[in-house]
């Protein structure tokens, strides 16, 4: 319900009558109301305080209500301003509306038509706000500062999703489950010049056959049994937006072509129908298979793939990023603590150990869902122990000694628990650096940088690789 308390409303009408009963009623209604019975008298206050909104007569003496129309409008465009008058004709009201007005009232009126326009005028302030909150909100989700890591093929991704920002071709991104494939697709969106246009997303995998192309492309009434009324499909529904067609690979081939009709032509047609529709859309789409494999198999169409991939992006799965663990943690960590109200967590060092080892088959998500566990049962103790991965995460016993494992026992920083895990493992791959890099999930790069960085070179040349 509209908050009317802090709504201040001006009313201006030379009629003491027709003045005193706009002004009772309105304090009746609980706005915060003040009345002027001139109008150049109601232009100073205007100059002086701020309303949300200006009631006005048309015809007053010294001054008309469409001279306060153009004032108001002028000083303090944000206020609405409602034409009240007895001499009105559709000439008039469309002028008034033209030059900013919300509405135009003709007398005589009840009070009750004055109430529904002023609230319906606050209603749909209020929606706005709450549009305009919204998409701030899913602006700020998904803005770069949200997408986690230091490694380096997370500073490529980073560096593919700025040109896919500040282009409109569409999109190819592979990846594994679990990756954030929905969460990047998401990020193109918003950060896109069509981030205040629709974003839809469709599973193609998830949706049954016979049902899929009038999900795409919309359907006639009495195009099929079932079809009880005509339906838009989702390329109408998105228009001027992104469509997000997840597991793209996964539709049905029949389909294909005319994918790549609204793709190179953006045009369709809505099954039962045989007039063409224009769309602009643009789509991003996802897999996570083998699209080489796909293609040969005769699953996917070449000449579709080559038209969805102007740009492509692939996530890297969390084994080949594991020194951004500790960064995650620390994210998600933070995430569900304000979620839940929850004091922050912080992680034993010997957990740290495990999540490095552990090879992650579900990556981030697994990652943040074993955290979100985490949070919620840590206790008093608000610490993230040992015993959690063997109540939450599987195979922990598969790893040799863990549960007796003591390689850290006591309190670390990030950079001397990420300086004892490169030696550690370098010692168990007997310093070759290649070997190491892949088990670390870093490029040899990096790990050369780690070792000069940590001073560890001096152990490491005892293998002799060549140069990257």
């Amino acid at each position: 319900m509209t908050n009317r308390m802090n709504k201040r409303i001006l009313i201006v009408d030379d009629e003491p009558l027709i003045g005193s009963s706009l002004e009772e009623a309105m304090r009746k209604w609980h706005f915060d109301v003040t009345l002027y019975d001139d109008g150049q008298a109601a232009l100073k206050e205007i100059e002086r305080e701020c309303f949300d909104m200006v009631l006005t007569d048309v015809r007053m003496p010294n001054i008309s209500g469409m001279e306060v129309l153009q004032k108001v409008k002028s000083a303090a465009p944000a206020t609405a301003v409602i034409m009240i008058t007895a001499f009105g004709t559709i000439e008039h009201a469309v002028e008034a509306m033209k030059k900013g007005a919300y509405d135009y009232i003709t007398k005589p009126f009840s009070l009750d038509e004055i109430k529904i326009c002023v609230e319906r005028y606050f209603k749909s302030r209020e929606l706005e706000e709450e549009n305009k909150h919204l998409k701030q909100a899913l602006q700020e989700r998904y803005s770069m500062a949200n997408f986690v890591g230091q490694n380096d093929k997370i500073k490529t991704l980073i560096e593919s999703l700025n040109i896919a920002f500040e282009s409109d071709a569409s999109v190819f991104i592979q990846s594994e489950n679990g990756t954030g494939k929905e969460l990047i697709a998401s990020g193109i969106h918003f950060n896109s010049a069509r981030r205040n246009k629709p974003f839809i997303k469709i599973n193609c995998a998830s949706i049954p056959e016979n049902l899929i192309e009038s999900q795409l492309f919309g359907h006639e009434k009495g195009a099929f049994t079932g079809a009880t009324r005509t339906l838009k499909g989702v390329f109408e529904e998105a228009d001027e937006g992104t469509l997000l067609l997840d597991e793209v690979t996964e539709m049905p081939t029949h389909l294909q072509p005319k994918l790549l009709r609204v793709l190179q032509e953006g045009e369709f047609n809505r099954v039962g129908s045989n007039q063409t529709r224009k769309t602009d859309v643009r789509i991003v789409a996802t897999t996570n298979c083998d699209v080489a494999e796909a293609i040969t198999a005769g699953r996917f169409r070449q000449d579709l793939y080559f038209r969805l991939n102007v740009l492509n992006i692939v996530i890297p799965p969390l084994r080949e990023r594991k020194d951004d663990i500790p960064l995650l943690c620390e994210h998600f960590i933070a995430k569900y603590a304000r979620k839940y109200s929850k004091p922050l967590a912080s992680v034993d060092n010997n957990v740290l150990e495990y999540l490095f080892k552990y090879e992650w088959p579900g990556n981030v998500r697994e990652l943040e869902n074993f955290i979100q566990r985490c949070v919620l049962s840590c206790g008093e103790s608000g610490r993230i122990q040992l015993q959690d991965i063997f109540n939450y995460l599987p195979d922990a016993d598969l790893l040799p000694g863990l549960r007796d494992q003591t390689f850290f026992n006591e309190d670390l920083s990030i950079q001397e628990m990420e300086k004892r895990l490169i030696e550690s493992t370098l010692k168990r791959h007997g310093y070759h650096k290649t070997k190491s890099a892949a088990v670390l999930g870093v490029t040899l790069k990096t790990l050369r940088s780690k070792i000069i960085q940590y001073e560890l070179e001096s152990e490491s040349i005892s293998v002799l690789e060549p140069a990257a």
